[in-house]
């Protein structure tokens, strides 16, 4: 197993990613602060280039490609956001992108890899159809392969967002995270630890794709097994690095469920008056449905992404036939 990231690979990601990342702003509503009985303070990485967090983390594992490495272009395998990230980034040094994506992603991220220059695989929507059509796009190229969160570089990228969140908003008692893959809740994890150690990191996650709390509850990876959320950014099952990250770091993970999920995403659309996708509305479903216990607590949240079909919103029927 490659090197589990430090702390120290967070601060240098920071140092190589100053004028190339948004320093997203955070947000506040006295509404949500209400409703839950805490202070909450939202960081807003749905500002972030490409739309979501994910831009740090291919950003950084770009960037510290050598030349060589770099000629030979970059890929993955993603649902929507780090696969736009990743174009975006390899567009920012030169080189070429090509992105598996199962043919079920949302049409607004699909149009953005490509609108972001990334050439686009199609695979069916499974983990092992990502995988084998990953593998025969690199053996075909020898492009550098930047998985989607199982990466040192994009972990420590992930981490800067949770670095500039500590130093905003000093002495949060709680920082919440969506989790699929890992890569952002352990990047906050390690830099909460390091950073302001009596922060407490929760992981928030759908019920429909629950592998990261029975994971961490059974003491090894199970896997995510194609789950049917909403949430398409969190469908993916942990990996080796985030896994260790999560078990050494993070104090729990709580589940949420589709309807819950549904009505967060559309609360803060109406009350914050910003986009966020449901992927991002996890954490804050969290808090609504009374998931953990808060009350009278500093509460930060990392709002990852939003980049939404806006011609598909979950609280509008579709037209009948």
């Amino acid at each position: 197993m490659t090197a589990v990231p430090t702390f120290d690979d967070v601060q240098e990601a920071a140092a190589r990613l100053k004028g190339l990342v948004h320093h997203t702003p955070v947000l506040t509503c006295s509404s949500l602060d209400d409703r839950v009985g805490a202070r909450i303070f939202c960081k807003c990485e749905n500002f972030q280039k490409a739309g979501a967090f994910k831009f740090r983390g291919a950003c950084n594992a770009v960037m510290s490609l050598s030349d060589v490495e770099a000629r030979r272009g970059v890929a993955t395998h993603s649902s929507g956001n780090h696969g736009a990230a990743l174009a975006l980034a390899a567009r920012l040094r030169g080189v070429s992108a090509r992105i598996v994506m199962p043919t079920n992603a949302p049409a607004s991220k699909k149009a953005a890899v490509a609108g972001y220059g990334g050439t686009i695989v199609y695979c069916e929507p499974t983990q092992e159809a990502r995988e084998a059509s990953l593998e025969a796009v690199v053996r075909e190229t020898g492009a550098a392969f930047v998985h989607p969160y199982n990466n040192a570089k994009v972990i420590a990228g992930q981490g800067t967002a949770a670095l500039e969140f500590c130093a905003e908003v000093p002495q949060l008692d709680v920082i919440l995270a969506p989790v699929g893959g890992g890569g952002l809740l352990s990047g906050t994890a390690l830099t909460a630890a390091a950073h302001t150690p009596g922060t407490q990191v929760v992981g928030t996650e759908p019920a429909a794709a629950d592998d990261a709390c029975r994971s961490l509850a059974a003491g090894k990876i199970l896997q995510a097994n194609d789950p049917t959320t909403i949430a398409d950014g969190l469908r993916t099952s942990l990996g080796e690095l985030t896994f260790a990250i999560l078990q050494r770091h993070v104090a729990q993970i709580v589940t949420v469920s589709e309807e819950a999920i549904i009505a967060a995403m559309r609360y803060v659309w109406e009350r914050m008056k910003i986009i966020i996708e449901p992927s991002s509305a996890v954490p804050i479903a969290a808090l609504l449905d009374n998931r953990l216990e808060v009350s009278g607590k500093r509460v930060g949240v990392i709002l990852t992404g939003g980049n939404v079909d806006l011609e598909r919103l979950p609280w509008i029927a579709p037209p009948s036939s």
